[in-house]
């Protein structure tokens, strides 16, 4: 079998020699063979390895792309199968959670102007949501909300839009995001001032999806082409 180096490699996809022999100490890559003088020498089996990873990453993420090339070069199926079913299944759960963000905001969208002077004590609040105050002044320490104070008792006081960012967060809870991301997106929404100045940032977050999507469904093809090397090395 003809041999590589590092450089034959790298230059398909405009890598350094270095990051070719990183990925390989990582694992990602199959252990090369080496020359009487001590030079890797690398095979079409790693150069497949190599666009198989290349091509995971976008869709799959950098670790979850360095485990399934781990996996694959064990021989480990079943870790390996896992790996890429998770991350289809956790594709599929952010896809639900966007739909239910999208909802949660066109309700919010469609009640009727609240009474801008209308505030809610935090039992109230956390009534309305279904939760525990504990809850809500953990959302306060994370900057996911900003409620008032009242000026007599020091009392927390929520006024509409704060009540607002409460429930849009409340269902991104629900869809099992973490709370620095629900931050982000409670920011987005505070920045925009209303609902419907967020439609974008919803077309934007469905189409991140749409993109990743077609990045895993891309991805196959050269996978598939190194475990078939690998099978018949």
């Amino acid at each position: 079998m003809r041999t590589l180096r590092p450089v034959d490699l790298a230059r398909e996809h405009g890598l350094s020699a270095q990051a070719v022999r990183n990925y390989e100490e990582d694992g990602i890559l199959p252990p090369a063979g080496r020359s009487a003088s001590g030079y890797r020498q690398y095979t079409a089996v790693h150069a497949q390895a190599l666009r198989a990873f290349l091509a995971l990453r976008p869709g799959y993420g950098h670790a979850t792309a360095a485990e399934i090339l781990r996996a694959a070069g064990r021989g480990d199926d079943e870790a390996l199968f896992r790996l890429i079913d998770g991350a289809h299944a956790e594709l599929l759960h952010e896809r639900d959670v966007l739909d239910q963000v999208a909802v949660a905001l066109g309700d919010l969208t469609s009640a009727p102007p609240a009474d801008r002077r209308a505030e809610l004590s935090i039992g109230e609040l956390a009534h309305q949501l279904g939760m525990h105050p504990a809850s809500l002044r953990k959302w306060e320490a994370a900057g996911i909300l900003r409620p008032g104070r009242d000026p007599v008792t020091g009392r927390r006081r929520y006024p509409p839009d704060v009540v607002r960012d409460a429930h849009a967060a409340r269902q991104l809870r629900r869809g099992g995001y973490p709370l620095r991301r629900i931050r982000l997106f409670v920011e987005q929404l505070r920045a925009a001032g209303d609902t419907t100045a967020l439609e974008d940032v919803l077309a934007e977050w469905r189409a991140r999806l749409r993109t990743r999507s077609r990045a895993m469904l891309a991805a196959g093809a050269p996978l598939d082409d190194y475990l078939t090397l690998l099978s018949r090395a």
